[in-house]
Parts: C-alpha cells; sequence; structure tokens
C-alpha cells in the first residue's frame, strides 16, 4: 500500500502536464492522473507526459476525467447520444492504457431515484464500457460519487451483483460523507472488487481537508479495509482550497505514512 496524490488538488491553477514534477517533489512515487480537457488525450500530449513519467521515475495508478460533459450521458435513452460518448469513453481509455494507468475511476449515471432508472439499458452499458476499458488493458473502477448514481448503496450492490467482467471500485470518503453514508457501508459493498482508495478528511464545517485534519475515523475504516483485503494505493484527493502551500501536502503524507 502506497500514499499517492492526484493531479486534481492542483486544479484549476496548474496544467496537467506540469503535475507530475511537482507531485515528485513533494514526495510522491505514485498518482492519480485527471485529464482536464480532451486536448490532453491527444497523441502529443500523451507522450510529453509519459515522457515526462520516465523521467521521474513516477507511477500513474489510475486516471481520472472530466466526467460531468460526457459519463452520465453513457446511460442516455437515446443510442446515438450513446454511441458518441463511447467514443469519448474510449478516448479517455486509450489515455490510460498510453500511461500506464492501472484503473479508470469512472463518476457514471447522475443521481436519480433508483426505481426509475432503466436497469436493462444500465447493465448493457456497463457491461460494454467495462468491455471496451479491458480491451485497453485498464480496470473500470465505479467511484462513489453524491451527486451521482453511485451514491445509492443498492445500486452499487446491484451492479455489483452483476458480476459484470472487469467492473471494480473507486472509494472516496468525503463523497461517502457528502451523501451522508457511513464510509463502511460502501466499502463493505464494494468489498474485493475495491482497487482505488480516495483519502481525504473532513469536520463539522468542512466537506473536505487534507488527510488527519479532521475528524474521521481512520482507524474504523482501516478496519473495514483489513476486512475486504484491500491492499491497493491510498490517494490523496481534496479540492485546492483545502490547503495554503504544498508542504502541507507533504507533511500530509510524513503524518499518514506514521499512522499506517
Amino acid at each position: 500500500m502506497e500514499i499517492g496524490l492526484s493531479s486534481a488538488v492542483f486544479y484549476p491553477e496548474v496544467n496537467t502536464e506540469d503535475t507530475l514534477e511537482i507531485i515528485k517533489k513533494l514526495g510522491f512515487n505514485t498518482c492519480e492522473v485527471f485529464i482536464n480537457s480532451f486536448l490532453e488525450c491527444e497523441d502529443g500530449f500523451v507522450d510529453k507526459l509519459l515522457r515526462k513519467k520516465h523521467e521521474l521515475n513516477i507511477d500513474i495508478n489510475s486516471v481520472h476525467a472530466l466526467s460531468s460533459l460526457f459519463e452520465p450521458f453513457l446511460f442516455d435513452p437515446y443510442k446515438r447520444r450513446r454511441d458518441e460518448m463511447l467514443l469519448l469513453f474510449e478516448k479517455i481509455c486509450k489515455t490510460g492504457s498510453k500511461l500506464g494507468a492501472s484503473y479508470y475511476t469512472f463518476h457514471g449515471m447522475k443521481y436519480k431515484d433508483f426505481s426509475c432508472i432503466d436497469r436493462e439499458l444500465a447493465v448493457e452499458v456497463y457491461k460494454k464500457i467495462a468491455y471496451i476499458a479491458g480491451e485497453n488493458n485498464i480496470k473500470l473502477a465505479q467511484e462513489n460519487v453524491s451527486w451521482c448514481m453511485s451514491s445509492d448503496i443498492d445500486y452499487l450492490s446491484f451492479i455489483k451483483d452483476k458480476s459484470i467482467d472487469n467492473l471494480f471500485f473507486t472509494f472516496d470518503i468525503k463523497q461517502a460523507y457528502k451523501a451522508n453514508k457511513e464510509p463502511k457501508e460502501y466499502i463493505r459493498v464494494m468489498g474485493n472488487k475495491l482497487v482505488n482508495f480516495h483519502i481525504n478528511d473532513r469536520d463539522e464545517d468542512h466537506v473536505c481537508l487534507l488527510p488527519l485534519d479532521g475528524t474521521v475515523n481512520y482507524k474504523e475504516i482501516f478496519y473495514e479495509l483489513d476486512n475486504v483485503n484491500y491492499d491497493g494505493n491510498l490517494i490523496i484527493e481534496v479540492y485546492r482550497n483545502n490547503f495554503f502551500s504544498y508542504n502541507e501536502i507533504s507533511d500530509c503524507k510524513k503524518k499518514l505514512e506514521k499512522f499506517l
């Protein structure tokens, strides 16, 4: 288990291609790369990012994308729109594969009452996108997100019970609390399909903080992780307004290492 950092923590101040060097200087050897623009999926840009990865000897654990622009529409009832969004999804998969990422952190469908969704279509889409991800040697990792269907425990149980090949999970602490759920509820559902973990903190006044700066009960969370035999990385993912200086991030990593 290694502690990594998401390039999303620098959004929108730092261009994606410049984040790897900062991440390395802060003492991290693994990261999640957030693709902030479809331009960043073009071959020339990806080649540049890949060179930096090799120069810095840094591992790219996972890729994330500007999901709200296309991922919800992968489940749209209008087939032509779904097909168009699949092309964008595949573009992110190819980018992740070229960068050597293991996982695609996926948001997916926007929230609605679970009883109102077309379950047959949802399963059909998951099978298709999980297959496309697999074709690109990357695992699809559905994240629990407060404004998405994945915030619904029953929904996550439903898709997990379908035993879809190459469908896994990413867990995010802040998103659990934003959905008014306890982290352990999600971890138990995700079980041995949990492959990626976004670690952060919170308190009564802040929805997100750097790890160990708030009131989250990490001992309880790591107990649940042990129960599902989680052996993946811990990726620090917070918002840019959750820290003043980069030194706070490197200090956070040291505190986490000591805690572990």
